[in-house]
């Protein structure tokens, strides 16, 4: 989830943790800590573009990361502080509000490698990485809370409100996200699509709107569906596989193919059409075609490799280009209510 999500979470399970205790101090801790497995983002400014992708949400967004740092974290803030607070409380604020990190992380589609050093990637698929419905609530009633005295019952109580509508909130996606799956074959058959291995993911910051993706020999097919409206077969997007051009890519040194495969879980296109320049798309992540009105239907991310004399000589993260110029966000919102 984005920044301001994580912080808003570890700081309300650093004050339901240690609120009465340490007042806005465990808050303010319970943020940090929300914060420090994200900072593997640096890390990828060091290292070839597809394994940045694999260092993020890896090993800092572990249990074992948790398990390590929150011992060490908790010893220097009770030296910090004097050892006015216990140590295994510190212990506790920097456990809880680090783990719980990636494990709001996990329900999103990027997932994390929750179980290193195993290499897999938990997600359950179902939260878009910025959804205002789940942190803007969540916010208002933490942000309510810390104006109170730690001594005073309403502290805990509208804290924890949040933390519990937080969590329903979650549950309420996966249910959806799987009541969308269950009923995906159907939609799509509706519209004459016999598909298979059918991929359900949330739209940009809502839980009412979903893309759906299927695909058989030579294409995925991404279709959407609103909550509030039947499924519309005219919106469905469609894209060439042409899988078999990754065996274009030649590597010096590191052979990277395999490792696409595995980050896209084979939900990925290829358009060598450019004589040196092969771009390779991760359609997990969609294309925008509904928040620009069919102006832009480039996949959202990918990867583009320059070659040179038949080899990758330099890549890439690919973007959209114009996209942020041709959304219409009016637009969008009516696709999502109102078809």
């Amino acid at each position: 989830m984005d920044s301001i999500t994580q912080i808003v979470l570890g700081a309300a399970v650093g004050e339901a943790v240690a609120g009465k205790k340490m007042g806005g101090k465990a808050a303010l801790w319970g943020a940090i800590a929300g914060t420090i497995p994200d900072l593997d983002v640096f890390a990828r400014a060091f290292v070839h573009p597809i394994d940045g992708a694999l260092i993020h949400r890896g090993f800092s967004h572990s249990l074992v990361f948790a398990l390590l740092m929150s011992p060490l974290l908790g010893w220097l803030l009770h030296r910090l502080y004097k050892k006015k607070y216990e140590q295994k409380t510190w212990t506790l604020v920097f456990f809880l509000a680090i783990v719980t990190h990636p494990m709001l992380d996990i329900f999103t589609n990027y997932g994390t490698q929750f179980l290193w050093p195993f290499n897999y990637r938990l997600t359950f698929n179902s939260v878009f990485v910025i959804d205002p419905l789940y942190t803007i609530p969540f916010m208002i009633l933490l942000t309510i809370a810390l104006f109170f005295k730690r001594t005073n019952k309403w502290r805990f109580k509208l804290n924890m409100i949040g933390i519990i509508y937080s969590t329903t909130y979650l549950l309420w996606c996966v249910i959806v996200k799987l009541t969308v799956l269950n009923n995906s074959d159907a939609y799509f058959e509706s519209a004459g699509i016999k598909g298979k291995n059918n991929l359900v993911t949330p739209m940009p910051f809502t839980s009412f709107y979903w893309m759906m993706i299927t695909e058989d020999k030579d294409n995925f097919y991404i279709g959407y569906k609103s909550l509030f409206y039947r499924f519309d077969h005219n919106d469905i997007d469609i894209i060439k596989k042409n899988k078999k051009e990754i065996h274009k890519l030649k590597w010096k040194d590191k052979d990277y193919s395999k490792m696409l495969k595995h980050i896209t879980t084979g939900y990925y296109a290829i358009d060598s059409r450019s004589i040196d320049t092969i771009k390779f798309y991760d359609l997990r992540f969609g294309v925008p075609t509904q928040m620009t009105e069919g102006k832009v239907k480039t996949p959202i991310m990918g990867y583009g490799m320059v070659i040179d004399n038949g080899f990758v000589k330099k890549t890439e993260g690919l973007r959209s280009k114009g996209l942020w110029e041709h959304v219409n966000f009016d637009a969008y919102l009516y696709k999502v209510f109102k078809k």
